[in-house]
């Protein structure tokens, strides 16, 4: 570590996920000398995991006042640094960098690769383009500030933090240091908080985090049968007392304890609030495009077509094979019958269990599931024009380690791509 430790580096970049890599590449492409600390054996280690493994690297809306309508309460911090790097810069940036893209359902944008590795590799060649230097298995513990001469953590200009420490003591200085540990979500990967401890030792008020995007537990013991089951589009229904409480459409993913997927986890937080209160349904609708009438006449046309078929052999053209024993047997109908001895009241009965599938939440998964957590740093303490901390304008935040929340679908790492270039391209103007 001593050639790292005597010389004084334009910018220190502590983290080395998705923001960090951004920030450290676009400090050094503005001519800084930069140092990247990652604590891990590599960088990116959650950037390869995300998304299942294939990387949402953002969510296609280039209007940004729309892109960020999401992000409910935080859009009015937002807009400054979103006016500078959006989704059109982001997906620019990837593709300079020859990284093609393809856009699913609901405007997510993938790599064509279908890897998170495309991503990680672009912002490596990004890193060594701007000859940033790496330091990995570099644990830092701490934040050294010099206060201002009064002694008191005051919004003032003369406060600034002068080096970062390691586990092992070293002092990294630097002019600039851009703070991008994360939340607390998935902690395996190295996300375990550290940044939220060392702003609140400096003076930083900080929201503790929770749990934000997180899959949910169900009680129902059929639900676990279905693990790795998707369907595509599915209307749920969260009650409450027997009273609608939120209604979303979209794909949901069965697990070996309930339900994940994007439009379960952009119930998640709500769903946390209300358990609060007391037991919460969720009423699946597992045929939104179809009323009740449209329904009932789409079946008698099936069970006429398959007239003498059994009556568990007639309902694969309407959803996932794997799904159909479980209507089946959710029905209460015999699956052996004949589709053509298939009574009125059977046929009724079938339709209200494809269009209300009442389960009941056990609970929300924790931290160590979660996708994103809510909670971090006060938003009225960073000058989102700069990503520069209020309290020591040396210091740059970004990506997790802002409490904001934010929605399932790109957003997350489009606001690490945003405020993680925005807070590299001040941090990287060296005087």
């Amino acid at each position: 570590m001593n050639k790292l430790e005597d010389k004084i580096w334009d910018v220190v970049v502590v983290g080395g996920g998705a923001s960090g890599m951004m920030a450290a590449g676009r400090a050094a492409e503005c001519g800084a000398k930069v140092l990247l600390l990652e604590k891990n054996e590599s960088l990116g280690k959650k950037l390869l995991i995300t998304g299942g493994g294939r990387c949402n690297i953002t969510n296609n809306e280039p209007d940004v006042r729309k892109f960020l309508s999401k992000f409910k309460d935080s859009d009015k911090f937002l807009f400054s640094a979103f006016s500078q790097f959006a989704v059109k810069e982001s997906l620019d940036f990837f593709h300079n960098f020859k990284m093609e893209t393809k856009e699913e359902a609901l405007g997510r944008v993938f790599p064509l690769s279908n890897s998170a590795k495309s991503v990680w590799d672009t912002l490596l060649q990004y890193l060594k383009q701007g000859k940033v230097t790496v330091q990995s298995k570099a644990e830092v513990v701490g934040l050294q500030p010099l206060k201002a001469s009064s002694g008191r953590m005051t919004k003032t200009r003369d406060n600034k933090i002068t080096s970062a420490i390691l586990k092992n003591k070293t002092e990294l200085r630097a002019k600039s240091f851009i703070l991008a540990t994360g939340g607390k979500s998935r902690p395996e990967t190295g996300s375990t908080g550290d940044g939220f401890k060392w702003l609140k030792e400096i003076g930083h008020n900080i929201t503790e985090p929770a749990a934000s995007l997180v899959p949910i537990k169900i009680k129902e013991e059929w639900v676990k049968k279905l693990q790795g089951v998707g369907v595509t589009n599915v209307k749920l229904t969260v009650l409450q007392n027997d009273e609608k409480q939120s209604v979303k459409k979209g794909k949901i993913l069965f697990t070996h304890f309930g339900l994940s997927g994007p439009t379960v986890l952009n119930l998640s937080n709500e769903i946390g609030e209300l358990l609060k209160y007391g037991e919460v349904l969720i009423s699946l609708d597992i045929l939104p495009n179809f009323d009740h009438g449209q329904l009932n006449q789409k079946l008698q046309d099936i069970f006429k077509e398959k007239t003498n078929k059994k009556f568990k052999n007639t309902l694969d053209s309407l959803m996932p094979s794997a799904l159909v024993p479980i209507i089946v047997e959710l029905s209460k109908i015999d699956g052996d019958k004949q589709s053509n001895s298939i009574t009125r009241e059977e046929r009724l009965q079938l339709i209200e269990v494809l269009k209300n599938i009442k389960i009941e939440v056990d609970s929300l998964l924790g931290v160590e599931k979660a996708i994103t957590t809510s909670g971090g740093v006060s938003l009225d303490e960073v000058d989102f024009k700069t990503m520069q901390s209020r309290l020591f304008p040396n210091l740059y935040l970004v990506g997790d380690i802002l409490n904001i929340d934010r929605p399932s679908g790109g957003y997350s790492l489009q606001l690490c791509w945003t405020t993680g270039f925005v807070a590299g391209s001040n941090a990287g103007q060296v005087k």
